[in-house]
């Protein structure tokens, strides 16, 4: 589907875009299918795809011969999605909220891939929901914002650090990514754009039981990002305790956040929450 198809479709059925929703269509063919190699798709693959608007990547990745998941909750696109694939029995259409879909649609996605454009406004905590899944995708291949990118392939001490990049890759690894000029999608977005691809990691960190606690211990430590770190923790757990454990893990009682590597953080988590024998 070229820029041209688009704006004929669009105009055909009358639609209006609407920003809020971050309906930025990409809409070329190089890059779509850059995005398809990046995901290393094969017949046999099950992909989520969310946001998938008038359908040009969804296209690709039903011709790459693998079963597709795409929810949009746009009414007008998926009546036009339903229109555009009616004969491809490999696809399923789900009308929905995409993140209010995935906290109540809870399932088995270990054997899926994400490929989406994802919705810029919701494009980081749909990354999270599916991440922090007790059995979370193998593979999620996104485009999205590129200070969202950042964040997500950050590393301790690097100014993008933080709560995102710490709860995205306790169970993924960032790998390849690329930018996307803004010409490349219809109408063009005021921001940069990337497509990032993150592994799940072939041994997670933590066990999903410990994730609650790691969440907490994240969120908590960043709260006031200038502030140390066991200070800030003290609101939830004993000093004691505390102070032991940055002694075992020969982390600073000085140290912020910011500085902690998702390492430590993984292993101050089995410290505080994990029963004493």
């Amino acid at each position: 589907m070229k820029l041209a198809d688009m704006r004929q479709l669009l105009a055909e059925e009358g639609i209006q875009l609407t920003k809020s929703l971050g309906q930025n269509f990409l809409h070329d063919t190089h890059q779509l299918r850059r995005i398809v190699a990046a995901a290393g798709l094969t017949a046999a693959d099950r992909v989520l795809e969310i946001g998938s608007g008038l359908g040009p990547l969804t296209e690709l990745l039903l011709a790459s011969g693998a079963e597709v998941l795409a929810i949009e909750m746009d009414q007008r696109f998926v009546a036009i999605l339903r229109r555009r694939f009616a004969d491809a029995p490999r696809l399923k259409l789900v009308s929905n909220d995409a993140l209010a879909w995935l906290r109540y649609e809870r399932r088995d996605w270990s054997d899926w891939k994400l490929v989406a454009n994802l919705p810029y406004s919701v494009g980081s905590p749909i990354l999270v929901e599916l991440a922090l899944a007790e059995r979370p995708p193998s593979r999620m291949t996104v485009t999205l914002q590129l200070e969202v990118a950042r964040r997500l392939a950050a590393r301790a001490d690097d100014d993008d650090y933080g709560i995102l990049t710490l709860l995205v890759q306790l169970a993924f690894e960032p790998k390849d990514s690329f930018k996307i000029p803004a010409t490349c999608f219809f109408p063009e977005p005021d921001v940069e754009s990337v497509c990032i691809t993150l592994e799940r990691r072939a041994a997670p960190l933590l066990p999903p039981s410990l994730a609650p606690a790691f969440i907490r211990i994240v969120k908590r430590a960043f709260s006031q990002r200038r502030k140390m770190m066991l200070k800030l923790l003290r609101a939830d757990w004993p000093p004691e305790g505390l102070a032991a454990a940055f002694a075992q893990l020969d982390v600073s009682p000085q140290i912020r956040a910011e500085a902690v590597p998702l390492e430590k953080f993984a292993a101050l988590t089995r410290l505080l929450a994990e029963p004493t024998p």
